[in-house]
């Protein structure tokens, strides 16, 4: 089934289902009102004109024979009287004998049995309890529906009886179709609506779905229409963001590719004309120094190939809390050894108890490297120094030398982005691929290191202060 059919369906069936509820519930309390206003009248005509009109002396001593009598007549005149507010009206004793009715001496003479009382005995067991009750309503022989009220006579054996027409059921009959008809009309404005929203929804959905397509496909030059300022338009920046990313990584692929030949290729045609040299060369000592550049070369251009495969290469960091000092450690032997080839120095300013940080320790050691090796080719002094800071870790690697020009610090982090003559210009990229997959960040700091005019990168890591201290270092 559809978006679209889904709404109108759900906002359909939700609008019949709450009308539809409340004008039942409608229909119930408006109809217990009226039968309890119903049950009042009924106990008042009857509680009336059984205290006014018809005292128990009077018709007491009443025996079958005797309908000709006065007291029967004047009972019969006051019951006659109330025909003006009910149907019927019967005097009888609590054997369920009639006395006096309504109907006349001829159809129930003194001593009948009234048969529909049978029918209460409830009823008649809270008159005599109570002085006075109501009956359901019942429907008559011609269709109309009426009610009972019983009222007893001053403590005594007998008793008045009194029908009444239920008519307040008319009005909540004609109350039911106009809830019916409402009913109806919500539910038939609640689809509509419901179109009409499932349209303004469906239909940007509709074309964030071929946009979708056509990143799938490659077509990626036409971007992605911002919907709304809604949850959709959010959805259709993402799509947008997702189809420049997915250029961005294209490009960095395409210059990825080109640089990797250009890379090689240039090696690989010094290796084949040291090869040549050697090939002809007679004299030993010149064919182990052309051997040992061709050495040379193999091993920058394997560490090239390096670089590319890390750049490339998925990350899954595997988190562990330990001591950062050993991983720095680590990284500044092998730079130390370089450095003081060339008469260099690397100075080391860490604190003496343990720094901890969450963080893969390959990777840490693999951060540190980069950043030293490329501060070590920078200047002849290199300064790494730990710190911590609300939380964090903070390293930070300073050189003496040249820094990075100006035009070149909005990019430095970019692939490919180098200054020098020889490298892919992968070292920072990689760092900062290794720093934020461990949760970190990586930063140039603003010129003017304390080493002089050089670069100052600090690396912040997630510290663990609020995490205990393991048991191997405390």
């Amino acid at each position: 089934m559809s978006l679209r059919r889904r709404f109108v369906l759900v906002f359909a069936a939700f609008a019949a289902i709450i009308t539809a509820l409340g004008g039942y519930l409608s229909w119930r309390a408006s109809s217990a009102a009226l039968e309890r206003e119903l049950d009042d009248k009924l106990r008042q005509v009857a509680g009336a004109a059984a205290q006014v009109g018809f005292p128990s002396s009077m018709v007491v001593g009443l025996q079958p024979g005797d309908e000709s009598s006065s007291a029967w007549n004047v009972a019969y005149q006051r019951l006659s009287s109330l025909r003006r507010y009910v149907d019927a009206a019967y005097l009888f004793r609590q054997d369920r004998t009639v006395l006096v009715s309504t109907e006349g001496a001829e159809a129930l003479p003194i001593g009948t049995r009234l048969r529909f009382l049978d029918l209460y005995p409830l009823e008649l067991d809270q008159a005599e309890r109570l002085g006075s009750s109501t009956t359901p309503v019942f429907e008559g022989g011609d269709g109309r529906l009426f009610k009972y009220g019983f009222v007893r006579l001053e403590q005594s054996d007998i008793y008045l009886a009194v029908l009444m027409r239920a008519d307040y059921l008319s009005p909540l009959d004609t109350f039911t179709r106009t809830a019916l008809f409402g009913s109806l009309a919500a539910t038939i404005l609640a689809a509509l609506l419901a179109a009409a929203l499932a349209a303004e929804i469906v239909r940007p959905l509709e074309r964030l779905s071929r946009a979708a397509l056509r990143i799938q496909r490659g077509h990626l030059t036409r971007p992605v229409a911002v919907e709304r300022a809604d949850e959709l338009g959010r959805l259709s920046q993402a799509m947008e963001r997702m189809r420049k990313g997915i250029l961005q990584r294209d490009e960095q692929l395409r210059l990825m590719l080109a640089q990797v030949a250009h890379e090689i290729r240039n090696p690989l045609g010094g290796l084949e004309l040291f090869a040549a040299a050697a090939q002809d060369m007679d004299d030993p000592e010149e064919r182990d120094r052309i051997l040992g550049r061709i050495r040379n070369e193999v091993e920058g251009l394997n560490s090239t190939i390096n670089d590319f495969l890390v750049f490339a290469r998925p990350l899954e960091p595997h988190l562990e809390l330990h001591d950062i000092r050993g991983p720095i450690r680590e990284a500044a032997d092998l730079v130390s050894a370089e450095l003081n080839q060339r008469e260099g120095a690397l100075t080391l300013v860490m604190p003496d108890e343990p720094v901890l940080a969450r963080v893969d320790p390959g990777h840490a050691k693999g951060i540190m490297l980069n950043l030293l090796r490329n501060a070590a080719q920078a200047g002849d002094r290199v300064e790494l120094e730990v710190t911590t800071h609300h939380g964090e870790v903070i390293v930070t690697v300073r050189d003496d030398g040249p820094g990075i020009p100006m035009d070149l610090r909005d990019r430095i982090f970019d692939p490919f982005v180098t200054d020098k003559e020889q490298g892919a210009g992968l070292g920072l990229p990689i760092v900062q691929r290794l720093a934020e997959a461990n949760h970190g960040r990586i930063e140039l700091a603003a010129p003017g290191a304390p080493l002089g005019s050089g670069a100052e990168f600090r690396l912040y890591l997630p510290g663990a202060e609020e995490l205990p201290l393991p048991d191997h270092l405390e």
